[in-house]
């Protein structure tokens, strides 16, 4: 579906050998620092290539456009809007995809906007396996406090690691690379409500597994930005939404694999100390306890009985403890349900309480751990993901 969209392109750039781009919501208080980061990272590592540097916004309030235009800049700039009341990351994506093809580009980098930790070393690392090396697909390796990214700790990462047999620590980082062969590939593929959301990140990085595109990953240290710490929304919904429609729809590249790929790796090989990130314990076990006393019954319905059983039995002693292999247990039940049910959106929603449940659990697990022991219990759950897969597929054996 193509979308109607406002472009100032003041210097009439028609062609780019590489792009870097910036999707954005509000970010006028950072999004210059990155620019200069881009365009410092452009001018010394790719000063014979033909750069440009894109906003891809959502018609920020806050006046993002004129923070990035005004941004000291020597690369060419050029800002894309979506219509105003059209937000969305998604949407900024395929506005980004559209003008790619139209640019003919080869390499595209996207970088987020609220990134404090970005240096130009980013954007060579992040290119140069798309311009060099032939890859097809980078994503970011960086070092990330082990409670910020809990959809992906939790969710994306064991999914990719289980069922598609390949080791992306961080298929929703936010930070990417990409060629113009998969860009355009992309655009062709069925978009679904959340894709256009918050579920582009994992939409991007499980089509390019399962298109056969060529995958890496890149070092990039720390991510230090605005935290994305458990919460309530739509955030949630659209990535989950987006991974179970992606999952089901291609169930048949995936259902024989046999063992896990690691990526190449580029970029920095030793990552540093995470940034500190409070936790909303009780916040969070608070919403845990409302949220699965709402959605009981759909929950009893969609996990195995037994299953139910115990964590109806955690949630009512308000005493919750949902370990790795239950945790598992729990998602391979959903996604079945997700695939042979009508339930559809209103489980993603029922699983939030589980969801929760399970970060509760895993801070009260790691809370005495350092960074890299706790480092040490995700990678354990995805390995777990993929020895239980089983469980997923006889499922659908007995049906």
């Amino acid at each position: 579906m193509r979308q109607k969209m406002k472009e100032m392109n003041l210097e009439d750039i028609s062609y780019a050998d590489i792009i870097v781009g910036i999707p954005s919501y509000n970010e006028a208080d950072n999004i210059a620092f990155v620019v200069e980061q881009s365009r410092a990272g452009l001018k010394k590592f790719f000063p014979d290539l033909k750069s440009v540097i894109i906003n891809v916004d959502n018609h920020s309030p806050d006046d993002t456009r004129s923070a990035f235009l005004n941004a000291g800049n020597s690369i060419p700039k050029i800002y894309i809007s979506t219509p105003s009341g059209v937000t969305g990351k998604g949407n900024n994506f395929y506005n980004l995809f559209m003008e790619a093809a139209n640019l003919d580009a080869k390499a595209i980098v996207v970088v987020d906007a609220d990134l404090k930790s970005i240096t130009p070393e980013w954007i060579r690392d992040l290119a140069n396996p798309i311009l060099r090396d032939g890859i097809d697909f980078v994503t970011p390796l960086y070092s990330r406090n082990e409670y910020d990214g809990t959809i992906t700790n939790s969710i994306c990462y064991p999914l990719t690691y289980g069922l598609l047999g390949k080791n992306i620590r961080q298929p929703i980082g936010g930070d990417f690379a990409f060629s113009g062969k998969l860009s355009n590939y992309l655009l062709e593929l069925t978009w679904h409500k959340t894709t256009r959301q918050y579920g582009i990140d994992i939409f991007m990085s499980m089509n390019a597994i399962l298109g056969g595109f060529k995958l890496a990953q890149v070092g990039l240290g720390a991510k230090i930005h605005k935290p994305s710490a458990p919460k309530l929304g739509p955030m949630f919904t659209q990535v989950v939404g987006t991974l179970f429609e992606t999952l089901l729809t291609y169930r048949d590249r995936w259902q024989n694999t046999g063992r896990v790929l690691d990526m190449p790796l580029y970029g920095q090989k030793d990552l540093m100390k995470p940034q500190d990130l409070s936790v909303d314990y009780k916040g969070m076990k608070n919403t845990a306890l409302s949220e699965f006393e709402q959605h009981r019954r759909i929950l009893r319905e969609s996990l195995e009985p037994e299953n139910f059983k115990t964590v109806a039995g955690m949630y009512d002693a308000v005493n919750l403890n949902i370990g790795m292999d239950l945790w598992t247990s729990l998602v391979y039940d959903l996604i079945y349900a997700y695939d042979t049910t009508d339930a559809n959106s209103h489980l993603i929603e029922a699983m939030k309480s589980l969801y929760f449940g399970r970060a509760v659990s895993f801070y009260r697990q790691t809370m005495e751990m350092g960074h890299e022991e706790s480092e040490v219990q995700i990678q354990r759950q995805a390995r777990h993901f993929f020895r239980r897969r089983n469980y997923l597929l006889r499922k659908y054996e007995q049906k």
